[in-house]
């Protein structure tokens, strides 16, 4: 990969790892759509994106539960089928057309989400406990979608959490965080078992521009709000980018 590419990818990545581990997100939706604006190969998409997924999540992990608003009853019924449910997807090759479709799909849908919480900020409302065998379900479908498509689920679950009135904002960033993490490390074990193919060489240096912008971003995050037209900025980038996906 020629140096100026590169530098523009990681600079791409950067602020995908800051804008989204702000909203305790690992960014993966985002990092898709630089790779699909980039051409890349269907088949490095998913790994490398997850791969970062990993590395963003794990650091919003951090930074949201020590500041305390994580809730484990919240997340182990999302969580516990949502893992096994994430290696299955993992497994599994959707045809290289049927990918494309997917992932566009899925980044339209992260860009409406995060146009439409632009402005939500909901933490004086009332939550209730979400019924343990809905949650158990949704995390199964959750998990193989994020298998599927190299996402961690935080895209689908975060929304759903907030209309549902099951977590306030930072609890619902506390709780996606570690939601990504644990799904994207099943999805990623299953790619590595099914192709034990090591990374490029060029992915330690998106690694490295996104453990930076992840670290501030998530330091930002558990503290402050997201501000809302910089959400909507990365909003119509994501538009751009799955309608791109499904147009190839």
């Amino acid at each position: 990969m020629e140096e100026t590419t590169l530098a523009l990818l990681a600079l791409g990545m950067l602020a995908a790892a800051f804008l989204y581990a702000a909203v305790g997100h690992g960014g993966a939706s985002a990092y898709l759509a630089v790779m699909a604006v980039a051409g890349f190969a269907p088949a490095e998409m998913r790994p490398i994106a997850l791969q970062l997924n990993v590395l963003v999540s794990s650091i919003a992990t951090y930074k949201f539960c020590r500041a305390g608003y994580f809730r484990w009853r919240l997340f182990w019924p999302f969580a516990a089928l949502s893992v096994p449910a994430a290696y299955i997807g993992g497994a599994i090759t959707l045809p290289t057309t049927a990918y494309k479709v997917v992932v566009g799909l899925v980044l339209l849908y992260a860009a409406w989400q995060l146009w439409w919480t632009a402005q939500r900020s909901d933490e004086s409302r009332r939550t209730h406990d979400v019924p343990i065998g809905l949650a158990l379900a949704i995390g199964a479908g959750l998990g193989i979608l994020s298998g599927l498509t190299g996402v961690g689920g935080g895209i689908f679950l975060s929304p759903l959490l907030l209309i549902m009135g099951w977590a306030g904002t930072k609890e619902t960033s506390a709780v996606s965080a570690p939601f990504i993490l644990v799904n994207s490390l099943a999805a990623l074990t299953a790619g590595f078992v099914k192709n034990p193919a090591m990374p490029p060489d060029y992915v330690w240096v998106l690694m490295g521009t996104v453990l930076i912008g992840g670290w501030l971003g998530a330091e930002y995050g558990s503290r402050r709000f997201a501000i809302p037209v910089v959400r909507r900025l990365l909003a119509v980038v994501l538009a751009l980018a799955g309608a791109k996906m499904i147009s190839v």
